[in-house]
């Protein structure tokens, strides 16, 4: 059985890459992971390392998110409601700012266990603190299972968008859909068909596709739709975790290695030079350290003199990212190097 994506010429105009479906939506790919007992070997060091901390309080703190996740039939699409912030503080103020008709398209269907279908009930009637404590228990996941291990996930998705860009580069989009994570995935022209327990026809209609890797989704391609807005394109999530993040060590938090490349160019501009790995803004780089606007400005300008990241005016912003030598030492500091 499969999901079938109709595309149109005008379809496939419009199809596009992007590099994460966002920090929320990892959180509660990994929120599932541990509670599912995922024996995966790729996550064997990373579940070894948080389950010390996913117990006790965290739990009563979870409750409101795990209570959007039965066990059985859909589960919340957090990244509709929370958008494709990287970070955690801009994923909630989406949350909290959600229309009331959005959230409650993604409340109402849920088998919601019986003790929570009061919260739930306040939840899609925009009760604010309703809101106010699934944001909190966003945050509370978020701190435990991927706040720590963020920065390489980044540096994955990132990686793993730049192989979608360069397959379509080289073999145009048709070529990139041939190559997508088969046998998940597989192209039939003008039909992409996504392997996936119930059968199912998406026409595209113009709106074309949005291809975004993931590290902790299922080991299945997952094709979310936003039910409040049909004029957005459908997500085509796409498992990425492989033999290159086999090894358990990619999934401690580097400390060490952490350590060696803030002694290198400093605590903040390491902080920086993470902070810009999939691209922001002068104002979204200040946000995410929590530091001024000049201060942000002046440490992007002392790495971009070092040649570690490049800066571009993208209208009234200024978007900064990495260069190749920025990614890499990045990538050697969080163990993907060679």
């Amino acid at each position: 059985m499969a999901k079938r994506i109709h595309f149109t010429a005008e379809d496939l105009a419009r199809t596009r890459v992007t590099t994460t479906l966002g920090v929320a939506a990892e959180t509660l790919d990994g929120v599932k992971r541990l509670r599912e007992r995922d024996k995966a070997p790729a996550f064997r060091g990373w579940r070894t390392s948080v389950t010390s901390g996913w117990g006790g309080p965290l739990r009563e703190e979870a409750a409101p998110l795990l209570a959007l996740m039965p066990a059985h039939g859909p589960q919340i699409d957090i990244a509709t409601l929370t958008g494709d912030a990287t970070c955690i503080d801009e994923a909630v103020d989406n949350l909290l700012a959600a229309s009331r008709a959005q959230t409650r398209l993604e409340v109402e269907y849920l088998d919601i266990h019986p003790a929570h279908r009061g919260w739930a009930r306040a939840l899609a009637d925009g009760d604010r603190g309703a809101r106010l404590e699934l944001a909190k228990a966003l945050r509370a996941c978020h701190r435990v299972a991927v706040a720590p291990y963020w920065p390489q996930m980044r540096l994955h998705l990132a990686s793993a968008r730049d192989r979608y860009a360069r397959t379509m580069a080289q073999g145009g989009l048709e070529g990139l859909l041939e190559a997508l994570c088969a046998p998940l995935v597989r192209w039939r022209p003008p039909v992409l068909e996504v392997h996936h327990p119930r059968d199912a026809d998406i026409h595209l209609q113009g709106r074309g596709l949005v291809v975004a890797p993931t590290v902790f989704s299922s080991q299945q391609a997952e094709v979310l739709q936003n039910l409040a807005d049909p004029e957005q394109p459908p997500v085509l999530a796409l498992p990425t975790v492989g033999a290159q993040m086999n090894d358990p060590a990619q999934w401690l938090s580097g400390e060490s290695a952490e350590r060696a490349l803030e002694d290198l160019i400093g605590r903040t501009r390491a902080a920086v030079l993470a902070a810009v790995a999939d691209g922001c803004s002068t104002t979204e780089l200040a946000r995410r350290l929590d530091i001024s606007l000049a201060t942000a400005s002046e440490h992007a300008a002392v790495l971009r003199r070092a040649a570690l990241i490049t800066t571009r005016r993208d209208g009234k912003a200024v978007l900064h990212t990495t260069t190749r030598l920025g990614a890499a030492l990045l990538a050697t500091a969080h163990g993907f190097g060679p």
